[in-house]
């Protein structure tokens, strides 16, 4: 490989949540342990390098010394829209881009923007907690089209789905595609039938697509608005951030095809333009890294491969569906017999690896931890041996 991704770098005393933010980590209660031999891999970030071409343009941005306001210019969008047609075949025009600091805040505004307080909002869960905190924090109420846990493989309640859209209160739909934490890659089918009830239901569609370039080789995936009949229901939320490794420079797009819709969010999102060093990573991240990107998914298919093996050889209680989507692997930990808080406390306290318990992710979390494996392989191996040491007296 031209990228060394098994390189190991030590991000303390860079301001980083994972690994400076022990009191922190602590005061939230996610784990009664935290020293200088945690394994913290919880969080959807990447203890991986970022793309040379990316840090070479935060370099130029710096030595120029100056970081006053930014202005979009026209070679940023051009980024956007080269990348999505050259490696989805989506064409988005260069008015439908819209900028916002992060895809989280991003749901929020899209709850208050499109959504009365009396309104409901679809999810599917168990989905990324911040689903329904923006769901629920807003004063709307949520309705829960759980997905359907086949053996690890996770699949739609249709006729649930359509049943939900069809309520009177029901205004919008938060898609997770690639899914987190289930990793499935919705199909294009899958895909065109939620977007057609919807449409025929009035309901809009938040489509959360910030795992969509970071898909197993084998897989394809289709953003929502390029499988439809219209778009102009739908919202698609997209970022540098997962796929290169830049959540702290907040930098997410929004296309928007519709203008009511579009119109709606930017008066609730306000005035927010990025930073200088969001606009150069992005446009060195899209236009100069996609070798990189190419071949980190190549490495983290290794690791899913070498997890799958050693979860079935030393751990075969667990049982894991290797992800079709996302550097994120949802285990299942139920076959031991054993209640959450001991789970928890094996892998947490004993083995001195932080997760994400299943249960925050909301009903149909119990019993599972989330981990998030975008790192060194050596890192991602100590922590398995660590964890199978832990449960190696439940056979």
């Amino acid at each position: 490989m031209k990228y060394n991704f098994d390189e190991i770098v030590d991000r303390r005393g860079t301001y980083t949540t994972k690994w400076d933010g022990r009191d922190w980590l602590l005061s939230l209660g996610m784990t009664e342990r935290y020293d200088d031999d945690t394994i913290p891999l919880y969080s959807a970030d990447m203890d991986i390098a970022c793309a040379p071409k990316i840090v070479e343009a935060l370099h130029a941005a710096a030595d120029h010394r100056i970081f006053g306001y930014s202005l979009i210019p026209p070679e940023y969008k051009k980024a956007i829209i080269d990348w999505f047609k050259r490696r989805l075949d989506w064409q988005i025009n260069e008015d439908e881009i819209v900028y916002n600091a992060g895809t989280v805040p991003a749901l929020s505004t899209c709850v208050k923007a499109f959504t009365q307080p009396s309104d409901s909002i679809i999810v599917q869960l168990p989905a990324y907690p911040a689903f329904a905190s923006a769901t629920r924090n807003n004063g709307r109420k949520m309705l829960n089209n759980a997905l359907v846990n086949n053996n690890g493989y996770y699949t739609i309640d249709f006729e649930d789905f359509e049943e939900k859209a069809k309520q009177r209160e029901t205004t919008l739909f938060f898609l997770c595609s690639p899914h987190n934490p289930t990793g499935r890659v919705f199909t294009r089918d899958e895909l065109k039938r939620l977007s057609d009830i919807c449409a025929a239901n009035g309901v809009i569609i938040v489509a959360d697509e910030i795992h969509g370039d970071l898909i197993r080789q084998s897989e394809t995936f289709y953003p929502i608005a390029t499988v439809s009949e219209s778009d102009k229901h739908i919202v698609s939320c997209t970022g540098i951030n997962k796929t290169f490794n830049t959540a702290g420079l907040h930098c997410s797009n929004l296309v928007i095809t519709d203008k009511a819709l579009r119109r709606k969010y930017l008066r609730e999102r306000g005035h927010e333009v990025p930073t200088p060093f969001a606009i150069s990573a992005l446009i060195a991240a899209y236009n100069e890294s996609e070798d990189w990107l190419d071949e980190l998914k190549v490495y983290l298919d290794g690791t899913l491969k070498w997890i799958d093996e050693f979860l079935k050889e030393r751990m075969p209680k667990v049982k894991m569906f290797v992800p079709e989507g996302t550097y994120i692997i949802w285990m299942d930990f139920r076959g031991y017999g054993i209640s959450d808080k001991e789970v928890h406390d094996r892998i947490y306290s004993e083995a001195n690896v932080l997760l994400e318990d299943g249960f925050l992710f909301g009903a149909g979390g119990d019993g599972f931890q989330r981990m998030c494996i975008p790192a060194p392989r050596a890192v991602i191996k100590e922590a398995f041996e660590r964890i199978a040491g832990a449960f190696a007296d439940l056979g």
